[in-house]
């Protein structure tokens, strides 16, 4: 439902009007807003500025979420990735609330896993993922393993729950980091987050990137283990991508891959369990945790699991 300004009554509403209300150039404007939804972190708003030649959207960072979300970093990467061309224009930042201001790109729709059925599409993602990637390092590192480790302390101090085999699932993740490690890590700036909603398609099929909350610069293979895993993409499909990111496929990649696949979805488990105990968003946070420990512990107890180890 669009408000105008001054009509909210939730607390929702009057955190996007305090945010309007911020804007210097929207001031002395009649504006109107509407939720945008989706988001699972966050409330995202819909701004209409009078006078203005687009829309704005706008994100309100959700409660608690600064214990995993540096906002100046996400802002640092979307400022990338529209340099890059894949990502859209930002218009504010205000680093003191974490209020970001972004222009609300029109014509697009979000896409879903079936889209990446169509080898334009998935190319186009790819390609998109890859300009933003190899841009220069984001001032956060913050690895796959950072994140894992963060979430674990996170979740045991707030209580969240942890499956019954948890100490099996440790001991997967910890092999795998050893190996990993061991072998050196390819850092770039990475999205860390490339679930389908957060690929916007052009009625062309061109992939803009959105959504850079999670981003740091992390290893290149967990981007491409995360977006695989996402994508339910085949093996072959995978291969095929493998080979057109790094220009070549062997056992080494597709073992890296396949290790930080299992680890990504180890980390996004244990966030949702921290979710759960601190976030007021209308989601099953731990049923989508339950899955994800799910799909860690499938691929961790693939019988090629200690080949992965030695190949990378």
């Amino acid at each position: 439902m669009r408000r105008s300004l001054g009509e909210g009554t939730s607390s929702a509403e009057r955190a996007i009007e305090t945010a309007i209300l911020a804007v210097a150039d929207w001031r002395d404007r009649t504006v109107s807003y509407e939720p945008v939804p989706g988001g699972i972190s966050n409330p995202n708003w819909q701004v209409f500025v009078s006078g203005a030649p687009h829309s704005f959207f706008v994100k309100i960072p959700g409660e608690g979420t600064e214990m995993f979300i540096d906002r100046r970093t996400a802002n640092e990467a979307g400022r990338k990735a529209h340099a890059a061309g894949v990502g859209a224009r930002i218009i504010d930042f205000f680093p003191e609330t974490g209020v970001e201001v972004s222009e609300f790109v029109e014509g697009l729709r979000t896409s879903t896993n079936a889209d990446f059925l169509d080898p334009v599409v998935r190319s186009n993602g790819l390609r998109a993922l890859k300009a933003f990637n190899d841009s220069a390092p984001l001032a956060q590192r913050k690895t796959t393993f950072d994140m894992i480790d963060e979430h674990f302390e996170q979740a045991l101090a707030l209580g969240g729950e942890f499956p019954g085999d948890f100490g099996w699932l440790n001991a997967r993740y910890r092999e795998a980091r050893q190996a990993l490690e061991a072998s050196g890590l390819d850092l770039a700036p990475c999205m860390n987050d490339t679930l389908a909603g957060n690929f916007l398609l052009h009625a062309d099929q061109r992939v803009l990137l959105v959504d850079f909350e999670y981003a740091s610069t992390n290893d290149r293979a967990a981007e491409l283990a995360l977006w695989f895993g996402e994508m339910c993409f085949s093996p072959e499909v995978e291969a095929e991508m493998i080979e057109a990111y790094y220009g070549r496929l062997d056992p080494a990649l597709f073992a890296r891959v396949s290790l930080f696949k299992a680890l990504v979805d180890l980390k996004w488990s244990t966030w949702a369990m921290v979710q759960n105990r601190i976030s007021r968003l209308d989601f099953d946070f731990f049923k989508y945790g339950s899955w994800k420990h799910m799909r860690a512990r499938f691929v961790m107890s693939d019988p090629r699991w200690p080949e992965w180890l030695k190949a990378v």
